[in-house]
Order: C-alpha cells, then sequence, then structure tokens
C-alpha cells in the first residue's frame, strides 16, 4: 500500500515536472519569436502562460489538456520555421562573415576583424584578408575572458606561427543593431553564430583594454600535426557557417562546447566534463588532464597567465602578441 502510494506520488510529481517543463519552453518561445513587436509578443506569451496553468492545474475538464496540447502543437511547428539568417542589420562587429580560400598550404582569409578601439562604442571599422601558411602553423593558445570571475566566461583560440602574428578565432553570437548578450535568449533561436577571425589587437585588446573582462592567457599542449588538424577543421566550420547560417545556442552550439567538439575531431582522447558547460573552470580541467603545462601549481599558473596589465602596458603597439606573452609561463615570445 505505501508503495503504492509513493509511486503514484512519483508519477504525478514527473507529470507535473514535465507539465511546467513544456509550458516554459513554449512561453519563452513565443516570447523570443521573430514577430515583429514587443506588446505582441509579451500579450500572446503571457495569454498562453494563462490559459496553460488553467487548462492544467484549475479546470477539470480534461478536453482542456487537448486544447492546451493543440497549443503547444501549434507553438513547436511555428519554430520549426524559424529560420538563421545572413541578412540582418547587424552590429558592426559582426557584420562580415569571413571565410577561408585553401590551396594546398596556403589559407587566404577574408573579412579579418582588426578594429582601431577608442572605447567600446567608439572605433575604425576595418576588415582585412590575411594569408598564412599551414606548415607554419606551430601552436594554439587558449584565452578565458571572464565578464566576472565564477562559473560561466568567454573562451576562444588563438593559432600561432612562426612567420606570421597570431590568428584569433571566437565563437560567438552574432547581435543585430541594438541588441546585446543575453544567455536565455540564446536557447530560443535568437542569435545567429558566427566565427570572428581577427587579429589580437582586437580580439583581446577590446576585451582587456575597454570591456574591462579578465583575460587569461594559456599554451596549450599540443603537438603541431594536431594543431594544424584542428586548424583545418575550424577552417571548414569557417566555410560552412558562410554558406549556411546556423543558430548560437548556450548548450550545444557556443564557444567551449564547439571547441571541444573540434578538438574531438582533430583527435582528442576524452569523454564529456560539466566544466565544458560551466566554462569558468575549463582551465582547471585542460590543467588536470594534461593539456596544459603541470611544471607550475595550478593556481600559480592561473594568476601569471592573467594579462590585462600587460596588454594595457601594450596598448596599440605592432608588438602586441608577443608583449602579453613576454612574461607568462611555458611561453616564448612570439
Amino acid at each position: 500500500m505505501m508503495v503504492g502510494r509513493i509511486g503514484r506520488s512519483l508519477l504525478r510529481a514527473i507529470r507535473v515536472l514535465f507539465q511546467i517543463v513544456l509550458v516554459a519552453w513554449a512561453t519563452l518561445a513565443i516570447w523570443y519569436s521573430p514577430l515583429p513587436w514587443a506588446w505582441l509578443r509579451l500579450g500572446l506569451a503571457a495569454a498562453f502562460l494563462v490559459f496553460s496553468i488553467w487548462a492544467l492545474r484549475v479546470t477539470k475538464r480534461r478536453r482542456m489538456s487537448w486544447a492546451f496540447a493543440a497549443l503547444f502543437l501549434i507553438v513547436a511547428v511555428g519554430w520549426t520555421f524559424v529560420l538563421p539568417s545572413h541578412d540582418r542589420p547587424w552590429r558592426p562587429e559582426v557584420a562580415v562573415m569571413p571565410r577561408a580560400i585553401i590551396d594546398g598550404d596556403k589559407v587566404h582569409f577574408t573579412g579579418v576583424r582588426n578594429f582601431d578601439y577608442r572605447s567600446t562604442e567608439d572605433f575604425t571599422v576595418r576588415y582585412e584578408e590575411r594569408d598564412v601558411q599551414i606548415s607554419h602553423l606551430t601552436a594554439v593558445d587558449f584565452y578565458i575572458s571572464y565578464w566576472k570571475i565564477g562559473l560561466v566566461s568567454h573562451t576562444f583560440v588563438s593559432f600561432i606561427f612562426d612567420n606570421a602574428p597570431p590568428l584569433s578565432v571566437s565563437i560567438e553570437t552574432r547581435p543585430e543593431v541594438g541588441e546585446g548578450y543575453d544567455p536565455l535568449a540564446s536557447l530560443f533561436k535568437h542569435f545567429e553564430l558566427i566565427y570572428v577571425v581577427g587579429d589580437e589587437q582586437d580580439i583581446v585588446r577590446v576585451r582587456t583594454n575597454y570591456r574591462n573582462e579578465d583575460v587569461f592567457l594559456y599554451r596549450l599542449n599540443a603537438p603541431p600535426e594536431a594543431v594544424r588538424r584542428l586548424f583545418m577543421v575550424y577552417l571548414q566550420r569557417i566555410n560552412e557557417l558562410a554558406d549556411h547560417p546556423e543558430f548560437y545556442h548556450l548548450l550545444s552550439n557556443s564557444c567551449t562546447v564547439n571547441i571541444i567538439r573540434y578538438a574531438n575531431a582533430a583527435g582528442r582522447m576524452g569523454g564529456f566534463d560539466f566544466r565544458h558547460l560551466l566554462n569558468g573552470l575549463i582551465d582547471g580541467y585542460l590543467y588536470a588532464s594534461g593539456r596544459m603545462s603541470s611544471a607550475l601549481p595550478f593556481s600559480e599558473l592561473r594568476r601569471r597567465s592573467w594579462i590585462n596589465d600587460a596588454a594595457q602596458r601594450a596598448g596599440n603597439t605592432e608588438d602586441f602578441p608577443r608583449r602579453i606573452r613576454v612574461s607568462l609561463p611555458t611561453m616564448h615570445p612570439q
């Protein structure tokens, strides 16, 4: 008897939780939908939420549950018609999709970002073309940038060449004019995805010198052959994205998730770790898994890998990449 009651209570709890998830998802999907007026989206979302609570939890009429199911189905079907696009009024920082033209050992990039910043909102827009040689790619550096030190960060990489400046690739949302990043919105087809290819004087310096983010720089333990395989994976994805737009998704198509995914494609061995999602802790994971130098304790390595002071001293100088690395452990100046 007791077991039966517990079982029924558990089933009711699971059903209620399932209903909550469905109602919350559909309500947010309506709110973040591309319907043109905020008042309309708010009204429809609120109406759906109120009706759902009444139909599922207040009224005892069974047919109201079917009415909820029908409305949910309409929202779900409409969701499938929300498609990504390259044709929107983009913010200038993400207005140009990069492309990589591969010719044997040579790679020609278009749309390489190298803005000249005076503040976060005052800058000279400058997109460039750049040539690199795969055979001269020697290493990959890993950046962690924090809006606020904690469990969440932005991560990106720089590919290091022995005959050219480092080339950064940052996997980001592609906000429109007037938009800012919203992690919840990113779960609901609200932002397209972009791989920003740029000079470190832009990609790094805007974070250290103008956004006042805390930025850490680490050299990854990877032989040149593995780095070149990873680079080729990035090139393929950059071109795929230039041809076919995709939505950014915080849990499945974001910066750290994709970096790990591409490392797997390039030969990484290892499974999922919760720090792939809580990426503010990702450097601890990389250290523990042997992908960083262990010559120093992790706390000391992390302390010495903070580059904000060096970046601010370097300013807008041509040797910015060398100057942010000159005092870092386990690195040689580039």
